[in-house]
């Protein structure tokens, strides 16, 4: 069995898939598998990862018949994997060559430490340089509670899920939810279980076009499309779902009871925080034409 799993969660994303596979096949840590899950594509997505997945045995190729929507596939594509170390890698974006042997050279060392990632640099559609970002996600706090607080406080864009995880210690949570922003709720669960390390260089390139799902995400019209693409309506109740995840995630944690009450309190007062969000979203699934 080989020590990674690179799983792709792949939709209609022709123009950018082969450079994302030859990222991954360009690594310079080779004991890896590399699963694509494609979410029902309709342009050339399949005939690509064919090509890919007849030119070397690492790669495996899987379409799904219907579009179970963004979050699912990354939860189908976790499913059909199974080595101890986990990389979900996104089809726009690409990597460094040395992304995860610097990454595993730090998991190897540190049994404490449950995902490993890098500095991250944005670029534009065709892979031109906009900005230098960092996470600012390496927590080293020996408290789970206070680990799970900071990923809330600190998180702006999402990169730090794309790193490499240990599986068991995902296995234990809900993974990627149907809420927007389930990234950020996943890594906020992620910390109850370990410390997250950082490499710091720039080994991650993430694309930000026109198709990618983190583009003009507030609108129903997105959120359809990649929350919910077989359903009549966009999904709502998105503040709802990230509370009760959150609290489901810290009663699952291996913590004791007592932290589990703090973190529960912690969680109470963010609700109250977020009252007015919270209000008006159950109001607009109670009352969807705004009346």
């Amino acid at each position: 069995m080989p020590r990674i799993s690179f799983a792709v969660p792949a939709y209609n994303c022709e123009r950018y898939i082969a450079q994302s596979i030859e990222s991954l096949l360009a690594q310079t840590f080779g004991d890896f598998e590399l699963v694509i899950s494609d979410n029902a594509s309709t342009d050339g997505t399949g005939d690509i990862c064919r090509r890919y997945a007849a030119l070397d045995r690492r790669v495996r190729y899987v379409r799904r018949d219907t579009n179970v929507g963004g979050p699912g596939n990354f939860r189908y594509v976790f499913s059909l994997c199974s080595a101890e170390f986990h990389k979900w890698s996104t089809a726009d974006d690409f990597w460094d060559p040395t992304y995860v042997e610097k990454c595993m050279r730090v998991l190897d060392a540190r049994p404490d430490v449950v995902l490993c990632y890098s500095h991250t640099r944005l670029v534009n559609s065709d892979g031109a340089p906009i900005e230098d970002y960092r996470d600012n996600l390496d927590l080293d706090d020996p408290s789970p509670r206070r680990r799970f607080a900071q990923v809330l406080d600190r998180i702006g864009l999402c990169h730090a899920h794309l790193g490499v995880i240990r599986r068991a210690a995902m296995a234990r949570t809900r993974l990627i939810g149907n809420e927007r922003a389930s990234d950020a709720h996943f890594l906020a669960e992620l910390a109850l279980y370990g410390k997250f390390a950082l490499v710091p260089e720039w080994l991650f390139y993430r694309r930000f076009h026109e198709q990618s799902s983190s583009w003009n995400r507030s609108s129903d019209e997105h959120q359809k499309k990649y929350y919910a693409p077989q359903s009549r309506r966009a999904p709502g109740l998105h503040s709802a779902k990230k509370f009760v995840g959150l609290y489901g995630a810290a009663w699952r944690a291996p913590i004791g009871v007592g932290s589990k009450l703090a973190l529960s309190s912690d969680l109470a007062r963010r609700v109250f925080w977020d009252r007015a969000e919270v209000t008006r979203d159950i109001a607009s699934a109670v009352l969807p034409s705004g009346r």
